[in-house]
């Protein structure tokens, strides 16, 4: 029971783990996904702050034209006033009014379009920094994942390579132990047929009364003298 419970168990664990593989290659395109759209996302905004910056231009130009509207009209209304045309003094110190009022409305909308601006310069600035971190990260783990997936595939080639080795190694043994099994019977193999061949060759000679079996005594004896 113990073994079933330890290969289920196994058998969970490699589960989930190629869950896990699954899900973080899925998290990965995920956060390429975002990370494109975060671009695009502040591009939109670096075109939002050129339409502010182009707005609080237009307001600092008014606010310009403004002024000197108000300094042109101040200068009528001291002219008229030395001239004794005090009703004209008068029309042009009311003209006077009219623009300041008009310049401190355009000053707001200017320190308005300033404060946005740098706000949302700031913003950017922030965001552009946050993802390039994220993306300097991103692409640190696709690397770390490229090398670990290699030197996997290199370790797995090694071990395969060790083991067809070892295997080739062990067939080389055995193929060398049967050479010589078979050679040692080729050698008993001959060691017999000359056995064989020499005993069917005194056979003959015996028969042919060649043998040295029917040599006497006295043919012996007259061999030796003769020495």
């Amino acid at each position: 029971m113990s073994v079933w419970k330890k290969l289920i168990t196994a058998v969970k664990g490699g589960v989930n783990e190629a869950a896990e593989a699954v899900a973080d290659s899925q998290a990965l395109r995920i956060l390429d996904q975002e990370i494109r759209e975060a671009k695009e996302e502040l591009r939109r905004s670096d075109y939002s702050l050129t339409q502010i910056m182009a707005k609080r231009k237009l307001a600092e130009q008014k606010v310009n034209s403004l002024k000197s509207s108000v300094a042109e009209y101040e200068a009528h209304a001291i002219a008229a006033n030395e001239k004794g045309d005090q009703q004209l003094a008068l029309d042009c110190a009311q003209k006077v009014a009219d623009l300041r009022a008009q310049m401190e409305t355009e000053q707001q909308y200017v320190d308005q379009f300033n404060q946005s601006e740098q706000t949302l310069r700031n913003n950017i600035s922030q965001a552009k920094n946050n993802l390039r971190r994220m993306e300097q990260q991103l692409d640190m783990v696709k690397a770390t994942e490229s090398v670990q997936k290699a030197q996997t595939a290199v370790s797995s080639r090694h071990m395969g390579a060790n083991s067809k080795m070892k295997t080739a190694a062990e067939s080389l043994t055995r193929i060398q132990e049967r050479q010589k099994e078979r050679q040692a019977q080729l050698e008993a193999a001959s060691e017999l047929a000359a056995d064989e061949s020499g005993d069917e060759l005194d056979k003959r000679l015996k028969a042919a009364g060649i043998s040295g079996s029917n040599i006497t005594a006295n043919d012996e004896l007259a061999r030796i003298l003769g020495k």
